[in-house]
C-alpha cells in the first residue's frame, strides 16, 4: 500500500509541477486584467463572450488562440475588415487603443489566459515590439 501512496503523491507533485505558472506570467496577467477593464471589456465584456454580430467573443476564441500576431497587431494599430472567429463573420472596427507595447503583451497575457482560454506561451514586449502595421 506504501509504494502506491509514493507513487500517487509523485504523480501529484510532477502534474503540479507542469501547471505552475511562470511568475512572469502570472505579473503580466495581472497587469493585463486591468489594461482589460480599462481599454477592451466595454466591447468584449465582463465575460469576454462579446456581442453576437458586434464584438467577437475572446473566451474560447479560435482567432485569439490561433492567430497570435494578428491579434497583437488588432490591439496594437485598431482593425478593421472582416475577420472570422469560431465560424462567424464580425466586421466593426477597432479602434487604436493607444497603448504600450508592455500593456499589448500584458492583455494578451490576460485573454489568453483568462476565462476558457490557456497559454503557457508568453507574449513578450519584445515580440509586440517587432508587430508592424
Amino acid at each position: 500500500m506504501l509504494p502506491i501512496l509514493i507513487l500517487f503523491l509523485s504523480m501529484l507533485s510532477c502534474n503540479n509541477s507542469k501547471t505552475k505558472q511562470n511568475p512572469q506570467l502570472k505579473k503580466s496577467i495581472e497587469r493585463g486584467a486591468t489594461v482589460y477593464e480599462d481599454f477592451c471589456m466595454q466591447c468584449h465584456l465582463p465575460d469576454g463572450k462579446g456581442v453576437p454580430q458586434t464584438y467577437p467573443p475572446l473566451d474560447n476564441s479560435d482567432y485569439l488562440m490561433n492567430k497570435r500576431k494578428e491579434s497583437i497587431k488588432a490591439i496594437k494599430y485598431g482593425m478593421s475588415g472582416e475577420i472570422i472567429v469560431n465560424g462567424k463573420t464580425y466586421n466593426t472596427a477597432m479602434a487604436p487603443l493607444g497603448l504600450t507595447d508592455a500593456e499589448v503583451a500584458d492583455v494578451m497575457n490576460y485573454i489568453t489566459n483568462a476565462w476558457s482560454n490557456k497559454n503557457l506561451n508568453m507574449v513578450t514586449v519584445n515580440e509586440v515590439s517587432k508587430i508592424q502595421p
